[in-house]
């Protein structure tokens, strides 16, 4: 059993992960500004914080063995979540990443495509600067990033899910697609089975 810190522990794919981690008996301190939301569950602590307090954060991830964040880029500052997490003493940092800064050929980020999503396009300009902060973070940090397909939306947990590394995962026609329970299954394999330190991964159908 581990201890873990999730940070967004009450957005959709956050519930998800939170949910996966305690059915495989971890002890999860569900972090997010409004916690009434959440189960009660022996296994569940939550705690109300403000991501963007320095000295609230620290003190809220002290003492856990990986900080996983869920929380959205836009509201996300990269630097204070990685100074937050060294002061904090916690080596495991994972991250749940967007599918923006994939690659849809080599060096052409989805993102960049003319007809990628105005809406989602702020977001994932952010998502991949975050990437690109963690990257040139020095070794000391054992840091994750996993990004989804294209279509990450609910669904069923199945289990059965490929993986790649900075590549956006399509089907035969074309699809990128996983659901947010399938991706829970997934980081929760890389928390217990860590095979991608200080790197992005992917994941679809």
């Amino acid at each position: 059993m581990a201890k873990i810190a999730l940070l967004g522990a009450t957005g959709n794919v956050g519930r998800r992960i939170l949910d996966e981690l305690v059915a495989r008996g971890h002890q999860v301190t569900a972090l997010a500004r409004r916690v009434t939301s959440l189960p009660a569950h022996s296994l569940i602590t939550p705690r109300s914080v403000d991501a963007g307090n320095e000295a609230e954060l620290v003190a809220a991830l002290t003492g856990h063995d990986a900080v996983i964040s869920a929380l959205p880029f836009l509201s996300s500052d990269p630097d204070l979540l990685i100074r937050s997490v060294k002061a904090a003493g916690v080596a495991r940092y994972l991250v749940v990443g967007g599918a923006g800064s994939l690659e849809v050929a080599p060096g052409v980020k989805l993102l960049d495509v003319p007809d990628f999503p105005a809406i989602y396009l702020a977001e994932a300009t952010r998502g991949s600067a975050f990437l690109d902060r963690l990257r040139k973070e020095p070794a000391g940090l054992d840091w994750t990033m996993l990004s989804p397909a294209a279509l990450f939306v609910p669904g069923e947990r199945t289990g059965h899910f490929r993986l790649a590394d900075d590549e956006l995962l399509t089907d035969g026609a074309g699809n990128s697609t996983v659901s947010l329970e399938d991706y829970a299954v997934a980081l929760a394999n890389e928390v217990e089975h860590p095979a991608h330190r200080r790197r992005r991964f992917a994941i679809a159908y």
